[in-house]
Formats: structure tokens, sequence, C-alpha cells
């Protein structure tokens, strides 16, 4: 029942630790102010409104009593000390109809003491109007053929202390909320840059100078990460620069043998063993390109489009075509992205006769197809043909070109990007190799 209860509440809550930490800090403040002030109109404002509105029907109900007096000299004189002392404006209305209703103001609290002191004192011969007038109240009591009609400020029923309370308590509570905000976004800011950095590092992007800062903790994490980021740097580096010596090193003799085989007579054994250097150099190259392709290349916004459009010139005369609904905008490493659909491509090609790309815009992601009219993959096979040097004795053909690395150089640079790569059969009865981006 706690695990069903937790996870329903993990639907409602923010996924930014800022927003999390925000409600941390915002809501026990927020419960607070509600506590001090239900406190505050219970014991202290409705109270004095009570007593306010007590006094002041005693008030009303003397006046009232003064006017049954046959004694009209007294009963103007007290009239007059009343509109001088109290702030009342009393006045009677001979021969009008009283046929008004209380239109009472449910949420007002001063209306509903004012009705109940009213009722207790005059029955249900009275009506007021607290609304009309903002500094006054309007009172009417039945009297005789007429009605007594009586003015008095508003503030003799209702504390001024109230606003000013409710100012006092909302404002410094705004202020705390925005301090808390400005603190929380400078605590924040480390984490939200180590994990950017740690992003690009893992998508092979190169990753500038990183500087740890924030927390104790936060320092520590980030200082930990940048290490580990030197250390797997420096390893590359040194693999990349191990591999372009054994380059230079092995192409230095392929080259002195092309010489060598240039000035043999027999033309029929010198194009068997070219032909064998050539494939040579083109495994050495495949070796290079799988242990260096993405390292070292920023990302950049491009149109998908354009890009695409410029490889199939590439391959002027091939049956190659693009089709897209819309311009795909994208960040993207673009030599990363040329080399893998250049890969899928040739791959297509050496056992095909036509390319189709499709372009589709999703929500989240950027979908690209390549599709080919070849022999396909066997469906057991998906998974094996991602591996490095894996090749298909079968139904691709043993007698093509190339070491097992088309599809694991894809895999590798869509990994890199964050995205992914699936192998289906393709409308074109081939291949289909589906490339999914985030967008």
């Amino acid at each position: 029942m706690f695990y069903g209860l937790n996870n329903f509440i993990k639907k409602f809550l923010p996924k930014r630790l800022f927003y999390r930490s925000l409600i941390i800090v915002a809501t026990p403040m927020i419960l607070l102010q509600i506590i001090i002030t239900v406190v505050f109109f219970d014991s202290l404002w409705i109270k004095a409104n009570k007593g306010m509105t007590r006094s002041l029907v005693s008030e009303v109900k003397t006046l009232y009593d003064v006017y049954k007096n046959p004694d009209v000299s007294q009963k103007e004189s007290i009239i007059n000390l009343y509109n001088k002392n109290f702030d009342f404006i009393v006045s009677f209305k001979e021969k009008k109809i009283f046929n008004k209703k209380i239109e009472e103001r449910w949420f007002s609290p001063m209306d509903r003491s004012l009705r109940r002191e009213l009722k207790s004192s005059f029955g249900g011969i009275f009506w007021f109007d607290t609304t009309t007038y903002k500094e006054l109240v309007e009172l009417r009591i039945k009297y005789k053929d007429g009605y007594l009609q009586i003015f008095f400020p508003k503030n003799k029923i209702s504390p001024s202390s109230a606003r000013i309370f409710a100012l006092w308590i909302t404002f410094p509570g705004i202020v705390l909320i925005l301090i808390a905000i400005v603190f929380l976004k400078n605590q924040t800011r480390p984490i939200v840059n180590l994990a950017k950095a740690a992003e690009k590092f893992g998508k092979g992007e190169f990753v500038k100078e990183f500087r740890p800062s924030g927390a104790k903790e936060i320092r520590q994490a980030a200082y930990e990460f940048d290490r580990m980021r030197k250390r797997i740097s420096i390893h590359l580096n040194q693999r990349s620069e191990m591999l372009s010596g054994i380059s230079h090193d092995l192409r230095t003799p392929l080259t002195r043998l092309k010489l060598q085989l240039a000035f043999l007579n027999q033309k029929d054994l010198s194009k068997k063993m070219a032909d064998d250097i050539e494939e040579m150099e083109r495994m050495l190259n495949d070796y290079l390109e799988f242990t260096s392709h993405q390292r070292g290349e920023m990302t950049k916004h491009i149109n998908l489009n354009q890009l695409v459009n410029e490889i199939i010139k590439k391959y002027d005369g091939k049956n190659i075509k693009l089709e897209s609904e819309n311009q795909v905008e994208i960040n993207i490493r673009i030599n990363a992205i040329k080399r893998c659909l250049t890969n899928l491509i040739d791959n297509g090609l050496s056992y095909g006769n036509s390319i189709k790309i499709t372009l589709k815009k999703t929500i989240n992601n950027v979908v690209v197809f390549v599709d080919d009219d070849g022999p396909g993959i066997p469906e057991a096979e998906y998974q094996n043909v991602m591996k490095p040097f894996y090749r298909i004795d079968k139904s691709r053909g043993q007698n093509k070109s190339g070491v097992g690395l088309g599809l694991s150089i894809a895999n590798d640079i869509m990994s890199s990007h964050g995205g992914s790569i699936s192998l289906d059969k393709s409308p074109l009865n081939g291949l289909r190799v589906k490339l999914s981006l985030p967008s």
C-alpha cells in the first residue's frame, strides 16, 4: 500500500532537482503562514470583530430606544450627540416601504457577525449594506410607517489590522521564496553543468576544460569526473596515435610492393597481387575508421535533408532516392553521420541495385530509414551483424570485400549520439536499417 502511494505521489512531483528542492523549501513556509493566518483570524480578528460589532449594535439599540421615547426634544439632542461623537448619520424616512432582504456575503465574517448581532437585538426588522459604499455601512431598521436609516464607518465593525497583518505575512513569504529560488538556482547549476558535460563526453563530443563548482560534495563529484575524463581522453589519444603509427608503417611496405609489382613481367600474377594489396589497404582503412571515427568533432545544427542530398550526389549514376515530407533540422556531428550513412549506402549497393532513404520527424526523434533491394539478412542474424568483424557467409555473399565493420561503425555512431539502430525487412524486399536520433 505504501509503495503504491509512493508511486502515486511521484507522478505529480516535478522531475527536475530545482523544482523538487523549491517544493521542500517553500511548502513548510506556506504551511506555517496558513497556520498563523488561521490562528490570527480565529483567535484575534474574528473575536475582535465580534466585540466591535456587539458594541456598535448596542449603540444602535440605544438610539432605536430613544426613538420610542415620546420626548421629542430629548430625542433630537441624543441624535445630534450620536452624529457628532459617534460618526453616525441618522435620519428617519417616513412613509417609506421597507421590503428589502439582506444579501449577506457568506465569505465575509463582518457580514455574518453584523447580521447575527442585529438579529438578536431587532429580530427581522432590519436591512444593511456593506458593499455599496467603500468606507460606510448603511443600516435600516423598520420603525412605525417608515424606517430609521443609519450610516456609520466600516472600521467600527472591521479591525483595520487585518489588512496590515495580511500584507506583512504575505510580503516576507514572497521575499523569502524569491531568495530561495536564487539560492537553489546557484546550487543546482553545478549539477546541471556536470550532467551536461557527462552527457557530451558520453556521446563522444569534445568537452572543454571543466571547472568544478558548487557545494563540497558536488565539487568532489565534478573533480572525480574530470579526472576520469582526462584519463579516458589520454587513453583514446594514445590508441589513435598507435593506430596512426601502424597505418604509416603498414602503408610504406604496401607502397613498395605496388612499385615492385609494376615491374613484373607476369601481368596476371601482378594483377592478382595488386588486388590483394588493395584489399589489405581497405581493411586497414576500416580498422582505423572503426576505432577513431567520432573523436574530436563538435556537434552542429544542420539541415539533414541537405546533408543526405550531398551524400547522394557522390553516387552519381546510382539508383538512390530521398523521400521526406518536411525539412529536418537536428544537432549532430556531421562527419560521423556522413560516415554512418555512407557505410549503409555502400552496404546496400554492394548487395543490391537501388537505395531508398526516408526522413521522418516525430515529437522527440528524427528517424532515418535506409532500404535496399538486396537479398537481405536473416532475422536471426540481426544482433550478430552489429558485432565488430562479424561476417555472414550466406545471403549477403562471402565474395564481397570488407571485414564486417560497416554496421558496427554505424551502430557505434548512433550510440554516441544517444540514438539507436535497428534492422528489419525492407519494402524493397531487401534490408531496412532504421536510425533513430534524438531531436
